[in-house]
């Protein structure tokens, strides 16, 4: 990955290894967001003056089974990134790593043998953690959605009627809810935006209530998106209520 080999250089400068975020881009995984200077851990006795600025350095005693060439190794990448991040950026890496193979054994084992503190939340994280998502953009849209009762969304669910059909990112069947995580680069010409309305058009008049996010709106600013889906939810109740009133009536 571009700047993991920089990212190495400091951590040996500092004589320690890249962890975290920067062992993720490392390892091929996708971030929520790129840290501005690399994640390395240190010894716990280490001095390192002023060369601390050069990392986000963190304290450990780590054996030579957790590190490889100057690199956790990824069992040990997932456990310190679901045990000590965010959950919508540790579930982003847990997403991306599981759209590699072998990589749901990995995580089924990194949640399982997990204990100490941050355990339950490497156990609720790996449970969460999906292969099918498409970038960390969407696994964040889906932590988002995991925090709105009443909400259960799937990613990348194929939504049909009739001789439609189509892709969406994040689906609701029983509330028939589409969540949508709008990249500009998607839209890249006139072509691109005019196949996207006719999606969008079809899936809302065949029922479904569909809401598109921007990017910018799911990475910084996630309590609109997460009031918007509350709303999205408590109107897709009512209309299934008024469907069964009307089934019932008939």
């Amino acid at each position: 990955m571009p700047g993991t080999d920089e990212a190495r250089r400091v951590a040996l400068r500092l004589g320690g290894v890249l962890s975290l975020t920067s062992a993720a881009l490392h390892h091929g995984w996708g971030v929520k967001t790129e840290p501005d200077r690399p994640h390395v851990t240190v010894g716990r006795g280490r001095k390192l003056g002023a060369r601390a600025d050069l990392a986000h350095v963190h304290r450990a005693e780590l054996g030579p089974a957790g590190v490889q060439d100057g690199v956790t190794v990824p069992a040990l990448t997932l456990v310190q990134c679901l045990r000590s991040l965010p959950e919508d950026e540790s579930l982003a890496i847990a997403d991306s790593a599981l759209r590699e193979d072998g990589c749901h054994q990995l995580l089924a084992k990194v949640a399982d043998e997990a204990k100490g503190r941050g355990a339950s939340r490497v156990r609720l994280v790996a449970s969460r953690a999906s292969g099918t998502a498409s970038g960390p953009f969407e696994s964040v849209a889906r932590h988002i959605c995991h925090g709105v009762p009443g909400l259960k969304v799937e990613p990348q669910v194929t939504v049909r009627k009739g001789t439609f059909s189509a892709r969406a990112d994040l689906v609701d069947e029983r509330l028939r809810v589409v969540v949508e995580a709008d990249s500009f680069e998607w839209h890249g010409n006139r072509a691109a935006l005019a196949s996207d309305c006719r999606r969008y058009n079809r899936m809302v008049v065949g029922g479904w209530i569909v809401l598109r996010f921007a990017y910018e709106d799911v990475m910084f600013h996630p309590d609109y998106v997460h009031e918007v889906l509350v709303e999205a939810v408590a109107l897709a109740e009512l209309l299934l209520k008024v469907g069964d009133l009307l089934g019932r009536a008939a």
